[in-house]
Order: structure tokens, then C-alpha cells, then sequence
């Protein structure tokens, strides 16, 4: 049994093409063979999981301001300009300066290289895209329109500089659907940070203003209400759900490594159903969650019994974090939307003998993401926590990885955090967790120092795959600084 995903919207792309008016009756043809490219650019931005809105190609100031007044109207995420040939920089900043969403200008040469001895002035130009780059750079400086830019050759098979380019491209698509998922989200926030962690006490009107997430403030009774609303026949669909995706032992006789009981797979399951619930009714795209309880009262049960349905959750693309951590919870919604899973994580222990951080939590987990199959595990407390109940054992697939973290500096804004590593094979705790070895460029101890100078907090969301160019997209979007170690 594979989790159904809960599909996002599809990222919005606004895209013109650029070129100079008094060209056509100079040159004819120079602008039906613009018009093809552009058409190439849209079919490669489409194929990279984009919804396309062309004003197609824009050669005059009025054509650009009707072509911004559309993507406008059409709420894009992303304008892209796509740079024909020459123009000046007249026709440009009208179709971008009050859309209100970040810029991207495309730089794409279709040929890697012009027939000095043969090429005429129409083949010149339909090469010239470089010319008018400083321009539009310059222009969008004095109009303080962030200035992003990916130079390179038009076609992807043209050679590495249009692997290079459509490849930084993809990067973009995909930070444009972070970031959409970020714009018009809402984040849950059910209960209380874990007491005393103060590196994840977090500013939720921060959260909004610069992420555009709304936050939702939970009650533990919200939950409460809809997991004694749980039906048989929803309680039951998740067990066995539950039963497909892991693996769940039967040897009862170690305590650390035991088998989940009959009450505690039923509990686990139940408090899943009223997790779905919660999610439907409050229509959360991530949740942070912790609950103290007391004294093995209905309240502190809920807290200890949710980490099987938040990893369904998370696995479903609805990103759960543990300990009250909102500002992770939104570093896992990034990493999901940009492919890459992201799992709840945090540093466990360093391997001096395999230079390795041992990397991991008590849940949730990324099911999309696991190495194999993940177990299921009773556990009689959770360390740290109060109760018990089923637990999550897990790692992460081998090959290459992403951590990212979002904190807050000391003069009150939002900064993304994130490395490049390898999760590696071997053994690792076998405990109920989430662990994985994971080695960076760095040494653990120079890693762990370098990465603790930008003032993270102690958790992070790791994902596979090499992802730091588009984490670094995510942040010039939402005009958040990124630092990448290592």
C-alpha cells in the first residue's frame, strides 16, 4: 500500500518574452523566430511541473503593462522574462514592477556559438540575449526588483552550459512551489513548545509577515473531540494502513526493541484518525505539536500516542513536527515541496572512527524517504517525554542528502540554514527512532562548529537529494537570508 498524497496547487508561472519592435519590419521573421523559442522556454518550464500563463512576446511599454495587469489578475507565483534579443529596459520593468512576486530573467542563447565568418545581423540578434542583462540588472536595482538570473544555452541537449541552465531553472520552478505552499498555507500549532526549549520559541506574526503562513492555534481539546468522534471503520482503515507500510515485530522479550501491543496499535491508530480529522476540518498544510499531560490523564495519551499518525501525515505531504517546533515544521514543508521528504531530525551523537553525525528523533517520520521498510515499536516511555505507546524506527535512504533549518537571529528575522551530506550504510541505533548516519564535506566536530556560528535551533528537516541551490531560491524569494555550511 503506497499513502495518497494530498495533491498541492500547481505552481503559477508567468512568463514574456522580450524583444525590440523596431527589429521586425528591419528583420523579417526574427520575431515568428523569437516567438518559437519562447514557446520551447514555456514547454520546458511546463515539463518541469509549472501551470504557464504566456503574455507572449511583449515589444512595446503598453503590451508590458497589460501582460503585468494579467499576471496580476492571474496571481502568479513567479514572473519569468525570457530575453529574445535586445530591448530596452522600458518594455520590461512595466510587466514586473507592481506584480509583487519575485523575478526571474532568462538569459538562454540558442547557439553555443556564432558563425563569425557567415552569421548576419538577424542571426546576431537572435543571439544577442546577453546585450540588455546589465541593463534590465542595473534597472531593477533602482527600482529595488531583486535581480535574478540564469544565463546559459536555450536548448538542455545544447551542452553542459543547458544542463547547467535548465537544471538552475528546475530549481526555480520547484522553490515557486515552497513558496506557494508557504503563501497561502496554515500551519497548526497544537499545544506548547516542549518546556525550556527556548531555540524553538518562535514569533508566529514573524512566521506570517515574512512566509506568508497563517497560524492556527490548537487546543488539545480540538483533538481530543475528534478522536472519540473516531469511527470503527476509520480506525480500523488506518491500522491497516499501518499494518502495509511497516514492519511490526511480535518479540515482546526487549524492552527497548519490543513489539507493540494490541491496545497500543489500536490507541496509536484511533488518535491517527482524529489527526486526519483535524487536518480536514482546520485545513492544515503542517502541524507542530507537543502536549505535556499529566499524571497518564486523556491528555497527556494524545500527546503520546500521535506519532504514528503524524508520520502518515507527514508521508501524505503534510508535514508534522514534534516538541512544539513551528519553525521545523516549516523547514519540513519546504523540503517536501521541493520533492526532497524532509523528516523530523536532530544531532544524536558524532562517529570520530567513519566521520559521521548520527542524526535522528522519536518521530515523525518521512515514509516517501525511508531506506527499506520502517518498524513499528512499543515503547514504555518516551525519554524525555511522559507515556508511551508506538514509536517509529526508521533511516533514511543512502545516497545523498539535505538538512535544512530555519531560525530566528537576534535582531528578529527569519534565516534558512541548510548543508549538503551523504547518508551513509551501517548499523545505527535500533530504539524506537529515527536515525541515520550522515556524513557532510566537514568532519563532525568542524561541521558541528561551523554550523552552530549561524545560531540554528537544534532540530532540522532532512531530505534526500542535493538541494541547497533550491533552499537558496526559496530564501532570494521570500527575501530571507541563507547560509550553507560545508
Amino acid at each position: 500500500m503506497a499513502l495518497e498524497r494530498i495533491t498541492p496547487s500547481p505552481v503559477k508561472i508567468g512568463v514574456f518574452g522580450i524583444g525590440l519592435h523596431a527589429y521586425w519590419e528591419q528583420l523579417p521573421g526574427l520575431k515568428e523566430r523569437l516567438q518559437g523559442y519562447q514557446r520551447d522556454v514555456e514547454e520546458g518550464l511546463r515539463a518541469a511541473g509549472a501551470e504557464v500563463v504566456s503574455a507572449g512576446l511583449v515589444d512595446t511599454p503598453p503590451s508590458a503593462r497589460e501582460a503585468g495587469e494579467r499576471f496580476r489578475r492571474e496571481d502568479v507565483d513567479l514572473v519569468v522574462c525570457y530575453v529574445g534579443t535586445y530591448a530596452t529596459s522600458s518594455q520590461v520593468v512595466p510587466a514586473v514592477r507592481d506584480v509583487g512576486r519575485p523575478v526571474l530573467v532568462l538569459n538562454l542563447q540558442p547557439a553555443p556559438a556564432l558563425d563569425y565568418e557567415e552569421a548576419d545581423t538577424a542571426e546576431w540578434l537572435a543571439n544577442c540575449t546577453v546585450c540588455v542583462i546589465p541593463e534590465l540588472a542595473g534597472v531593477f536595482t533602482r527600482y529595488g526588483i531583486p535581480c535574478n538570473v540564469v544565463s546559459g544555452l536555450l536548448r538542455k541537449e545544447a551542452g553542459p552550459a543547458g544542463e547547467r541552465a535548465w537544471r538552475e531553472i528546475g530549481e526555480w520552478v520547484a522553490a515557486a512551489g515552497a513558496v506557494r505552499a508557504l503563501r497561502g498555507g496554515r500551519l497548526g500549532f497544537l499545544g506548547h513548545t516542549y518546556p525550556g526549549m527556548m531555540d524553538l520559541y518562535a514569533d508566529f506574526t514573524l512566521i506570517g509577515g515574512t512566509t506568508g503562513l497563517h497560524v492556527e492555534l490548537l487546543e488539545i481539546d480540538d483533538l481530543q473531540a475528534r478522536v472519540d468522534a473516531a469511527s470503527d471503520e476509520e480506525i480500523e482503515r488506518l491500522a491497516e494502513e499501518a499494518r502495509s507500510l511497516f514492519d511490526i515485530p511480535t518479540d515482546m522479550s526487549d524492552p527497548e526493541r519490543r513489539a507493540p501491543r494490541p491496545d497500543e496499535m489500536a490507541w496509536a491508530a484511533r488518535v491517527a484518525a482524529g489527526l486526519d480529522a483535524l487536518r480536514r476540518d482546520f485545513a492544515l498544510d503542517v502541524l507542530a505539536y507537543y502536549y505535556r499531560g499529566l499524571g497518564g490523564n486523556e491528555a497527556e495519551r494524545l500527546g503520546a500516542g500521535m506519532i504514528l499518525g503524524n508520520t502518515l501525515l507527514t508521508g501524505r505531504g503534510v508535514p508534522c513536527a514534534g516538541e512544539g517546533d513551528a519553525l521545523t515544521a516549516i523547514a519540513m514543508l519546504v523540503m517536501d515541496r521541493l520533492g526532497a521528504g524532509g523528516s523530523f531530525t536532530e544531532f544524536a551523537a558524532m562517529d570520530f572512527v567513519d566521520d559521521f553525525l548520527l542524526m535522528g528523533h522519536d518521530g515523525p517520520f518521512h515514509l516517501a524517504i525511508a531506506e527499506g521498510k520502517p518498524t513499528l515499536r512499543g515503547k514504555d516511555i518516551f525519554h524525555g517525554k511522559r507515556g508511551g505507546g508506538v514509536a517509529v524506527e526508521a533511516r533514511v535512504k543512502t545516497g545523498p542528502v539535505t538538512i535544512l533549518t530555519l531560525t530566528q537571529t537576534g535582531d528578529g528575522r527569519l534565516k534558512l540554514l541548510t548543508a549538503e551530506g551523504d547518508s551513509l550504510p551501517g548499523p545505527v541505533l535500533r530504539i524506537g527512532n529515527t536515525f541515520s548516519r550522515i556524513a557532510f564535506s566537514l568532519p563532525p566536530a568542524e561541521f558541528v562548529n561551523e554550523w552552530c556560528c549561524h545560531g540554528p535551533t537544534h532540530h532540522c528537516a532532512l531530505g534526500v537529494g542535493h538541494g541547497a541551490g533550491a533552499v537558496e531560491k526559496v530564501g532570494r524569494m521570500l527575501g530571507v537570508e541563507v547560509a550553507k555550511v560545508g
